[in-house]
């Protein structure tokens, strides 16, 4: 690594690029796009920087392979390889989710709601469709923090404990919901109402079409919209067909499903 720029190691072997990268002070530094990774991840980089990756990540219980795969997705250059995921642990998977898709519609939805709030005061009157928009994207924001708080706060740290039971005798999984089919049908009524709203979107902007003659913010706006509809929707394929359909036959496997 040089003082003016990262790079990553390219292995394929995530302990030897844990152990091949400098500090976390250093990767903010040298990668300004770590910053924002680590700030949405509560990871220090600042006064508590001075510590490896590996063990930033242990202190906020964040799985290091998965952050690690959030910075290369930031820095734009993929160089570690994706898990097969259908095989990977469920502990990863949830991870990944977390650092990856979580973080994201955290960070583009506020920004995508100020586009619309802007590009709405500036263009409305010619193009109605964008109050519509503004008005589903609102919903969508809504929709999707209840979502990642269920899914953070409870759904997540079971299915992972659940994992970990299988290794760790002291750990005890315990459901506040019942059987995992039942909150995984919520969720997954979720899923539907979010495709609903991301296809309305895109039937009222035309496919992300921008109208000929608008301002550049317009079109961002757009390229925006259309970047969060792919992210959510790879989001929810994880959930959908990986990570639902694992956790539960991983609970009717073990003596742990409580009713």
């Amino acid at each position: 690594m040089t003082s003016t720029e990262t790079h990553l190691p390219a292995t394929h072997n995530a302990a030897e690029y844990l152990a091949a990268i400098p500090t976390v002070r250093d990767i903010a530094l040298h990668q300004p796009t770590a910053i924002r990774v680590f700030e949405h991840l509560g990871i220090d980089y600042c006064c508590g920087g001075n510590q490896s990756l590996a063990a930033a990540c242990a202190a906020v219980n964040l799985d290091a392979h998965a952050v690690l795969l959030a910075l290369e997705f930031a820095a734009g250059r993929p160089t570690l390889p994706q898990p097969e995921w259908g095989k990977a642990s469920l502990e990863l998977l949830c991870a990944h989710i977390i650092v990856k898709h979580h973080a994201y519609a955290r960070r583009e939805l506020p920004r995508l709601l100020d586009l619309a709030t802007n590009v709405l005061a500036r263009h409305g009157e010619t193009h109605p469709e964008l109050a519509a928009i503004h008005a589903a994207l609102s919903q969508l924001d809504t929709e999707i923090n209840q979502h990642l708080a269920k899914e953070e706060s409870v759904l997540f740290p079971y299915i992972v404990s659940l994992e970990r039971s299988l290794t760790s005798p002291d750990v005890d999984p315990v459901s506040c919901y019942g059987f995992l089919p039942d909150p995984v049908a919520v969720l997954s009524h979720d899923h539907e109402d979010v495709g609903a709203l991301l296809s309305h979107i895109r039937q009222l902007s035309h496919n992300f079409t921008p109208p000929l003659g608008v301002c550049l913010s317009y079109r961002i706006f757009y390229t925006g919209l259309q970047e969060l509809e792919h992210d959510l929707r790879q989001h929810m394929h994880l959930e959908n067909n990986i990570l639902f359909p694992r956790a539960i036959m991983l609970e009717a496997a073990t003596a742990f499903a409580v009713a």
